[in-house]
């Protein structure tokens, strides 16, 4: 099965792919197990290089899913306060920080922001993208051409959808997150 989504997502996006564009992130907490996505470095080269490099030194593992909107997307990857298992933790600043690399040039593309897409946050500059990403829980096409685009979930997106969220009055803010546990 998973051979048939990955091929009809290479097909729908006209993208070519080989075993080392897919990276599979392994989940803890209200939502326990792994997700694979497909990174699409012909889209996104210098961010797909950016979440590889992080993911293979171990700078996602622990890291936590610190705003997660309800019908909107899950946001995590801020190795620097988000990365519970460090001295740096601290939840209230999740989401203020990045990794040590410098921040990078926006690579906006067509791909829509549809169910299972990874897009890089950002702050108001379009090339402040650095470690944090987010997978959509549907469609968000009002994000497209001003996000960059680098993956999709190919399988477990029912684990996606299972991520503890957050409080909706609180811009999505989670309390006791759950977490990524191993990202490779």
């Amino acid at each position: 099965m998973r051979f048939f989504l990955t091929l009809a997502t290479l097909l729908i996006f006209n993208i070519s792919a080989t075993a080392k564009d897919i990276l599979t992130i392994e989940i803890e907490g209200q939502a326990s197990g792994v997700v694979e996505i497909l990174l699409l470095p012909d889209v996104a080269p210098k961010h797909v290089e950016r979440i590889k490099k992080l993911a293979s030194e171990g700078k996602y593992d622990g890291v936590v899913f610190h705003r997660v909107i309800e019908g909107f997307m899950a946001q995590t990857g801020d190795v620097q306060f988000g990365n519970s298992s460090n001295d740096q933790f601290d939840l209230k600043r999740a989401g203020m920080g990045g990794s040590d690399l410098p921040d990078l040039k926006e690579e906006f593309s067509d791909l829509p922001h549809e169910r299972g897409t990874l897009s890089m946050a950002r702050s108001q500059d379009p090339n402040s993208a650095n470690s944090q990403f987010f997978i959509c829980f549907k469609e968000a096409s009002f994000l497209d051409r001003q996000y960059t685009v680098f993956g999709k979930v190919i399988e477990g997106m029912d684990i996606v959808d299972k991520i503890k969220r957050g409080d909706q009055n609180n811009n999505g803010s989670v309390s006791n997150p759950d977490k990524i546990i191993s990202f490779k």
